[in-house]
């Protein structure tokens, strides 16, 4: 592996219907929301496994019994973990701060960005093993698709505004007070709305996935 002492933490729901990606749910009904979740948590495991930068955990819930995961796990050869907390930020805290118990630097990723690849994690490990204390890319909705740190401090999690636009601001706002060296990679795109599908219908997709978004209108 390029990066042994490093981890990526893919933060990942059970596929269930009715309670996955839940905001596509009016354009792909209950079953398609959950099925096209799946693909992408697999897709993003298929790359990244392949790529073998680092060593994989992926952070589940509701918890790690799920067979979904189960099958990610003897698929890809991910460790699981359960998530831990009240709301998006003590889960993202736990995830890292478990990490950083067992590696010098930590990498946490949602699964529903389609253009984050193993370039952008390579990126990502090469910025902090240069010393850098954070990193983090960007999504155009005002939130992040990934975040690296050699450290964790609650400040990154606390009092944030989770779901809106102003994520990524009040993220740069944190690491700027800590007075961290941070760097910021490219910007990219997720899949959470509707309004989301027709960009992702524009992918090269298994015919399966892609005859689920072309059909949600």
């Amino acid at each position: 592996m390029q990066f042994p002492q490093a981890e990526i933490l893919v933060m990942a729901r059970a596929p269930e219907a009715g309670r996955a990606k839940t905001r596509l749910i009016p354009a792909l009904g209950d079953e398609g929301a959950a099925s096209l979740h799946a693909f992408m948590v697999e897709r993003l495991l298929t790359e990244l496994s392949q790529a073998a930068i680092a060593p994989i955990t992926l952070c589940c819930t509701p918890d790690v019994e799920h067979s979904f995961f189960h099958r990610c796990r003897d698929r890809y050869g991910v460790c699981l973990q359960q998530q831990q907390g009240s709301d998006l930020g003590e889960r993202l805290q736990y995830a890292l701060m478990t990490s950083l118990e067992r590696k010098n630097i930590s990498l946490v990723i949602g699964c529903d960005i389609p253009a984050l690849g193993a370039e952008d994690i390579i990126a990502a490990f090469s910025a902090l093993d240069r010393g850098g204390d954070a990193v983090i890319s960007p999504v155009d909705d005002g939130g992040y698709a990934l975040l690296g740190v050699r450290q964790v401090a609650s400040e990154l999690f606390t009092d944030i505004e989770w779901g809106s636009a102003r994520v990524i601001g009040q993220t740069r706002q944190r690491l700027s007070s800590l007075g961290w060296h941070w760097q910021e990679l490219r910007e990219l795109w997720d899949v959470d709305r509707p309004e989301d599908l027709q960009r992702l219908a524009s992918l090269d997709l298994p015919p399966k996935i892609a005859a689920l978004v072309s059909a949600r209108d």
